[in-house]
């Protein structure tokens, strides 16, 4: 066929031919397959067909000569143009042989997965998944397409989205030539995830450039929730070393809220009507939407890929952006999509900038932090994408979620802070590219913030990222790391806050001197161990605390060994294979006595440094059995 070509045709060096995604799952199809790495079967409608769609309707002067007279920064011109282009494409008539050959080739993907398979219907540009320009998000994609005529129409809305607003604007920003890129059409089959699960992985740290480890998130049904932020997804750290080595390293779980699911809208299969998002059962939010199998199973795919990808890369190490689903009926997992990663892998790790909050203030709203920076500014409360376009330059933007269509007005903001996602949501990956703050999932930003109010926003504290009340001070130094020679005496550092771990192993040190135990249980677990052993003792409203703050777990005792082991875990991870030194807890009473039933349990000492704390707690009566799981935390 002219203007088709099947995955098991299709090579990473046919960008130019079929753009960045179909070269990349051709990629994928036809050489990790043999390597377990489930990729669903499917074909590209190539760049020329869409070149020929548009000489075909005489589209291409029309184009031209809007963009002739386009004002990028002109927001109002921006919408007009891009409108009256769209709707020239996508009330094209569709030319005879290019409908026949999609038809013919979608009879065959029906010969392999029944009549009429059920479809995604992705863009794929000609520039996309660059390794300086990720173009996430730019066209469209539609899923649960069925039937020949539903697939016909709806591959010319994906060619129309060659030239949405944000696209437009976006390569205006990147410095691309608007008739020098083309859109190839991904038709893939669909995983039912909307009956299960699905979700982004990344083979690097988003946020420090960590290369060993692999980032999972996951929610349930399908995965564009994720994608646009839509929800806050459940997040997982896998150990890239020991796990080739066949052990089961997750370094962290940390359950999101999960409050919608994308399902298919059984009584449409056409574009924009075809998925719905429903709600999900408060219990249900309260699980993780996927078991530590399927986490081992999706990062070896992670890793299986990113070998790959570096090796085809002359070996330059090459992480990778992947997309995953769960299909409901037959368990099995399948890589969707995936592209190289395109913000921390650029970054120069021999410069180390620390910002650091020197200013106290009210913490207002607290979510994810993505980069680790801090940012000031009036907010501007957005609650809806018409009024987008009222953020001024140097606010901060506080909205609910963004999705792609923000782009345009995004580089305005000094920082971001949005109600929901997690950080391989849109605003993230934006926030990334263009180089601010974003904290993300505060749940009640928008609530709680008023418009002009002074605010700073700090992502510089670890995972958690903080807004607070005012313009406070804060320092920036940068240390070239390159610059400082070794010593002569071995250097370890403190290290007791795990989410500042993969930052901090890039500093020079032989390793760490000192891990507490006392950061991780203080701030991550919260609650009294002997609480957690006694759970069934407690009276009805404790046992309300402690389950809330358990959020995955549903044994109390495997939550308190479990949070231990990935925080030291995440620690000894960092710093791999140089040594940890860990110390086990040694909280004062009162400290003991602010975690959730803690009350209970201890005494109201005068001086607690003098008192019930150290090594004299572990083996007395009332606290060997709590002694003993730290143990057994640090044993597994």
């Amino acid at each position: 066929m002219k203007y088709i070509k099947r995955f098991a045709d299709i090579r990473i060096e046919d960008v130019p031919e079929v753009g960045g995604k179909n070269a990349s799952l051709g990629e994928m199809y036809s050489a990790l397959t043999e390597k377990g790495v489930k990729v669903p079967n499917g074909f590209a409608i190539t760049a020329d067909a869409f070149r020929y769609y548009l000489e075909y309707n005489n589209l291409n002067d029309q184009i031209a000569e809007h963009l002739r007279t386009l004002d990028p920064d002109n927001l109002e011109q921006l919408s007009d143009i891009g409108g009256k282009i769209r709707a020239g494409i996508a009330y094209g008539e569709m030319p005879e042989d290019l409908h026949e050959e999609i038809v013919q080739a979608y009879a065959e993907l029906g010969e392999e997965y029944g009549h009429n398979p059920d479809v995604a219907v992705r863009s794929s540009a000609t520039a996309e998944d660059l390794p300086t320009a990720s173009f996430a998000g730019q066209q469209e994609s539609y899923l649960n397409i069925r039937g020949t005529r539903n697939l016909s129409s709806t591959c010319k809305q994906v060619f129309a989205s060659l030239y949405t607003d944000r696209a437009i604007s976006y390569r205006v920003h990147q410095g691309f030539e608007h008739l020098g890129v083309a859109l190839s059409i991904t038709v893939q089959k669909m995983v039912r995830s909307d009956i299960s699960s699905s979700g982004v992985m990344f083979t690097v740290d988003t946020e420090t450039g960590f290369r060993d480890v692999v980032f999972i998130t996951s929610s349930y049904g399908l995965g564009e929730n994720v994608v646009q932020g839509t929800v806050n997804p459940d997040e997982f750290y896998v150990f890239k070393p020991t796990l080739e080595s066949g052990k089961a390293p997750i370094i962290k779980r940390q359950v999101g809220r999960k409050d919608v699911k994308m399902i298919y809208a059984a009584e449409h299969h056409n574009a924009g009507m075809s998925t719905k998002n429903v709600s999900v059962h408060p219990e249900e939010q309260r699980r993780f939407s996927i078991d530590d199998d399927d986490v081992l199973t999706l990062a070896k795919y992670a890793v299986e890929i990113e070998k790959h990808y570096t090796a085809k890369n002359d070996n330059k190490f090459t992480p990778m952006d992947v997309e995953w689903a769960k299909d409901g009926e037959s368990g099995e997992l399948f890589v969707v999509q995936a592209r190289p990663e395109t913000v921390v892998s650029q970054a120069d790790h021999t410069k180390h900038i620390v910002y650091k909050m020197t200013g106290q203030g009210e913490v207002v709203a607290q979510g994810k932090s993505v980069g680790k920076k801090i940012a000031t500014g009036k907010a501007k409360v957005i609650l809806e994408a018409k009024d987008m376009h009222d953020l001024e330059d140097g606010e901060v933007l506080i909205t609910d979620i963004t999705d792609p269509d923000w782009e345009p007005v995004m580089k305005r903001a000094s920082a971001i802070v949005t109600n929901r996602g997690g950080r391989t949501c849109h605003a993230a990956i934006i926030a990334r590219e263009l180089g601010i703050p974003a904290i993300v999932g505060c749940n009640n930003a928008t609530e709680v913030i008023t418009n002009g109010r002074e605010l700073t926003a700090s992502c510089a504290e670890g995972d958690s990222g903080y807004v607070y009340d005012g313009i406070l001070d804060f320092e920036e130094e940068e240390i070239d790391l390159s610059e400082m020679g070794e010593s002569k005496t071995k250097l370890l550092l403190n290290v007791g806050n795990p989410e500042v771990a993969f930052e901090t192993s890039f500093l020079p040190s032989a390793g760490v001197g000192l891990a507490r135990l006392e950061f991780i249980i203080n701030n991550t677990i919260g609650i009294h161990p002997r609480a957690l052993l006694e759970y069934d003792k407690l009276d009805e409203y404790t046992q309300f605390r402690i389950t809330k703050a358990m959020g995955g777990y549903e044994d109390p005792r495997r939550f308190f060994v479990e949070k231990i082991k990935e925080g030291v875990g995440s620690i000894a991870a960092a710093f791999y294979p140089r040594p940890v030194v860990v110390r086990l807890s040694d909280f004062k009473s009162n400290e003991y006595r602010s975690l959730i039933g803690g009350e209970i349990y201890e005494p109201v000492e005068e001086n607690p440094m003098l008192g019930f704390r150290g090594a004299a707690r572990y083996f007395s009566e009332e606290f060997a059995e709590a002694f003993a799981l730290e143990c057994q935390a640090l044993k597994a």
